[in-house]
């Protein structure tokens, strides 16, 4: 029956119904098509009742996808990748790890070594996120694996070492400072390391900053007026690698009318033993973030939680979601909605633009704000009304390969991404490359002599502030002009 050209109203419907099936067979093996109705012949209804599995839907499709093939292999010759290249750097998500991930919960077995190794390559980057027709929420779902594969499974004992050292040291400034100072003596020696090892000391700072007063619990107030108040999260791994980007955080808020909270009590977020499955750790971090931040609410109240980590403000804005039947359930909610990344609150604010810069700034899209935040404008809106020119480079949607402790753990792959992003980065010709996650900063620097910034030291500085120190050697060169201050 030619529904397409006869019944234009029921094939609207089919389609509709073909799309449904389409998303469900992303994440089950089978599914019911059922329409009742759906057309009329001979003054019966027709109804259609049939059952689709997976295996059919990629049969179905298969002719299609094959004859994208020699397109694919001339673009991959033309660039002079491997197959595998591709399917580990480009592919190393996609719609098989969500049934994989199904059928191992499911099965309540011990992962297989297959599996977990899938798993782990996955970046977290959340981009499938932003494209996946059923809005599965796959941030939940993988974080959910792994804490099962942390329970079930036993892994290689070096492994375990590295992934309990990750644990103790990155969340930690103190602990992160006293190892980055031995690492800066062991760097000559990276070539020869094993790749782990080999990896983390190549991201190693030259220098290390000291210990920033703004790191103390105290309260900064405004500067006139206060119109806000607002707790800053000071993080844990940003204290011990770029001290800069609270204390330009701190002078920018106070500005503009800002009392700034660095509340007693409160520390790392938990997102980095989080996505390593180590829920007991992280969920404590996050506890004690809930109880400090909840004393300012209840007592001289707060307009906002500001974070200027992207990574860190994901997961705070999910604080609601991991305490959901916990007695902290509803003070998490609170803090959950609080949650706001700096460019948010700045965007909010009438900045007072003090310097108007000449430089050209390539704008690095970090995956935890314009995926897992979904912020992707705000950053990039806030720098040229500054007066920045912002180039946006190609493959935008791309993660660096940082990833919290992916460049860590996945230090192969992670290269290779880093190369590509900074490829891409550099073809921009910036003056300096911006982004708003240290992690990301850290891996980009480490492999470009481009200064990498923070998008609020820029603004800090263009609001008052004084000049980013990584940017001394290119701000030298290039005219600006000054106006006049209040």
């Amino acid at each position: 029956m030619d529904l397409k050209d006869r019944h234009p109203a029921a094939y609207a419907r089919l389609r509709r119904a073909a799309e449904e099936a389409k998303k469900r067979l992303s994440s089950e093996s089978y599914v019911r098509v059922r329409e009742e109705a759906l057309v009329t012949e001979g003054g019966k209804p027709l109804h259609l009742d049939m059952e689709v599995s997976r295996q059919t839907y990629e049969d179905l499709i298969r002719p299609l996808v094959e004859s994208t093939l020699d397109s694919v292999f001339k673009a991959m010759e033309d660039a002079g990748k491997l197959a595998d290249d591709i399917d580990v750097i480009l592919l190393v998500g996609g719609s098989t790890r969500t049934p994989l991930i199904r059928e191992m919960l499911e099965s309540a077995h011990r992962p297989g070594e297959k599996t977990v190794g899938h798993i782990d390559r996955c970046l977290s980057c959340l981009a499938c996120m932003s494209t996946c027709p059923s809005s599965v929420n796959y941030m939940h779902l993988v974080d959910h694996a792994r804490e099962y594969i942390e329970e079930n499974y036993r892994r290689p004992l070096l492994d375990r070492l590295m992934r309990w050292t990750i644990a103790r040291v990155l969340p930690y400034p103190a602990r992160l400072r006293l190892a980055l100072g031995a690492a800066r003596w062991a760097k000559p020696l990276a070539m020869v390391m094993p790749g782990r090892i080999r990896s983390l000391l190549g991201m190693v700072p030259d220098t290390l900053p000291s210990p920033s007063p703004s790191d103390q619990p105290q309260v900064f107030p405004a500067m006139g007026e206060t119109k806000r108040r607002v707790a800053l999260l000071t993080g844990c791994a940003q204290k011990a690698l770029n001290t800069d980007i609270n204390e330009a955080t701190i002078r920018i808020l106070r500005r503009h009318g800002c009392d700034v909270v660095v509340a007693d009590g409160a520390g790392c977020c938990g997102a980095l033993p989080h996505h390593m499955g180590k829920s007991r750790e992280s969920h404590a971090m996050a506890a004690k973030n809930i109880r400090a931040w909840m004393k300012e609410v209840n007592g001289a109240g707060l307009d906002a939680v500001v974070i200027n980590t992207s990574g860190c403000g994901t997961v705070v804005k999910e604080y609601g979601f991991m305490f959901r039947g916990d007695a902290l359930a509803e003070d998490a909610a609170i803090i959950a909605a609080l949650a706001k990344d700096i460019t948010e609150v700045l965007s909010d604010i009438e900045l007072d633009h003090r310097v108007t810069p000449n430089l050209r700034v390539a704008y690095h899209s970090t995956c935890s704000l314009q995926f897992g935040q979904r912020i992707r404008f705000l950053p990039k809106k806030l720098l040229k009304k500054a007066g920045f020119t912002v180039l946006e480079p190609r493959d935008q949607h791309s993660c660096c390969g940082s990833a919290g402790t992916y460049n860590l753990l996945q230090p192969e792959i992670s290269d290779r991404m880093k190369a590509r992003k900074v490829e891409a980065l550099e073809a921009a010709t910036p003056d300096a490359i911006v982004a708003g996650n240290i992690g990301c900063m850290v891996q980009i620097a480490s492999g470009t002599e481009v200064p990498v910034v923070h998008t609020v030291e820029l603004l800090d500085w263009v609001t008052g502030g004084p000049e980013p120190r990584v940017m001394a050697g290119v701000l030298r060169g290039v005219a600006k002009t000054l106006v006049a201050a209040e």
